[in-house]
């Protein structure tokens, strides 16, 4: 019986040394950060473009700017903890970062030409951004904290609305340099820059998928997606009203699990919030103001 006793305590204290090291149970449940299922857009609800973020279904919106500056373009660092926006305190469009709660807003350029569409890396540690401090739209990247700065694309058409892809290997951007804007990939140093559509009308505002297989675009006020090498194209709005397009170059955004698009669309009248699957069906309007909505950006 002694024995026996001894065998229960042992055992006892396995299974409770599991326990406290995170086996088995509801243990192993992660907990959701705030930053998870959110949607980041800029409104011109206040009289001036703000940041703002909601829920993906549209419910509890929050501003997190609250300037007399233009805030437009974020996009969320991969885990969650950072938003890089553009803003123009001074006149001029520079780059910032904040945290998902709009605090700790931070200067990460500073020059007199524009800076703008920012993009993270897969790994947070840089940022790929369009900029005209050459005397002509470039695409560069820099390191998070803005330092390193390196031109990439180097070219005299205009280069700009970088999204680097999931595994960090590839960045998409659009280019004048065909005498229209196209779609082109290149190596995320700047190297094998291919075009990847052929196309009368303007290619602009690409964004990879979470798997890295697709690319959503906009073509002539509209929605398409496409394999990551240019084949495959899908057409996924088609109405009467404007999927935006305009010389500020709304990209459409992808959620987390790749099963929906969020996107910018006038198609009631006023530009609005709209998120739909990911084949282009079920478009849900997500915003009702009558001011402008516009940038969205799904949260990782």
């Amino acid at each position: 019986m002694r024995v026996k006793g001894i065998v229960i305590v042992i055992l006892l204290s396995i299974v409770l040394a599991g326990f406290a090291c995170g086996g088995g149970g509801e243990e192993e449940t992660a907990t959701p950060t705030p930053a998870q299922n959110k949607i980041a857009f800029s409104s011109f609800r206040d009289g001036n473009y703000e940041i703002y973020v909601m829920d993906a279904d549209g419910s509890n919106l929050t501003r997190l700017t609250n300037d007399l500056d233009t805030d437009w373009h974020p996009a969320w660092s991969p885990d969650g903890s950072k938003i890089a926006f553009m803003s123009r305190p001074d006149g001029n469009p520079e780059i910032y970062i904040m945290d998902p709660d709009g605090s700790n807003q931070t200067r990460l350029t500073n020059n007199p030409a524009k800076d703008w569409q920012p993009s993270w890396s897969p790994d947070g540690s840089k940022i790929a951004f369009a900029s005209e401090r050459d005397g002509n739209w470039e695409v560069y990247i820099m390191d998070a904290d803005g330092s390193n700065l390196i031109n990439l694309t180097n070219n005299p058409a205009e280069d700009d609305i970088p999204s680097w892809s999931p595994d960090g290997s590839k960045i998409a951007f659009a280019s004048y340099r065909d005498d229209n804007y196209e779609i082109y990939i290149m190596d995320a140093d700047g190297s094998n820059q291919t075009r990847i559509t052929n196309s009368p009308a303007s290619d602009i505002s690409p964004s990879w998928s979470p798997d890295g297989s697709k690319i959503a675009f906009v073509r002539g006020n509209r929605i398409y997606v496409m394999d990551a090498n240019g084949s495959s194209l899908t057409r996924l709005t088609n109405d009467s009203g404007t999927d935006w397009f305009s010389a500020y170059n709304v990209e459409p955004s992808w959620s987390p699990d790749g099963s929906k698009i969020a996107f910018s669309s006038g198609r009631d009248g006023n530009l609005e919030i709209y998120v739909m699957d990911a084949d282009g069906s079920n478009p849900t309007r997500l915003t009702n103001n009558p001011a402008e909505d516009k940038h969205p950006a799904w949260s990782p």
